[in-house]
């Protein structure tokens, strides 16, 4: 999921400060612009880890560009940050489903051949993803 984070900009005496918009409460900060992106993925994982563990449902990223003109993040830097919500989804579980034998080629092609996916139930689950969470 492609998270949009608001860059403050630092100067030599303040670190760059990072906003987190679709994760209230979510913020970082880095002395560098690049150590500012570093810990906000880490600042993003321990709060998505602390809302699965309360059960709490996992926000959806918006677009960068419902904030652009938010006065609260005017002169900010704006960037994406891709986190993998697959691990704070819940704990796998088994299910039937019937497909087309054709379509299940096609994904077990498709699996043999792009080795993000580890097995035929990977591909689908990130499938549903894209289709869910995006």
């Amino acid at each position: 999921m492609l998270y949009p984070i608001a860059v403050e900009k630092g100067s030599d005496t303040e670190a760059y400060g990072v906003t987190v918009p679709d994760i209230k409460g979510c913020f970082s900060a880095g002395d560098t612009f690049e150590e500012a992106l570093n810990s906000v993925k880490e600042a993003i994982a321990d709060h998505l880890e602390i809302l699965a563990e309360d059960g709490k449902d996992i926000p959806l990223a918006s677009e960068a560009s419902k904030y652009l003109n938010d006065e609260e993040f005017k002169g900010f830097i704006w960037a994406v940050v891709d986190v993998d919500v697959s691990r704070y989804l819940g704990k796998a579980e088994k299910v039937n489903v019937t497909l087309p034998c054709r379509l299940i080629r096609m994904i077990d092609d498709q699996v043999g051949k792009d080795k993000q996916y580890k097995s035929r139930s990977a591909f689908l689950a990130a499938g549903a993803e894209r289709l869910l969470l995006a």
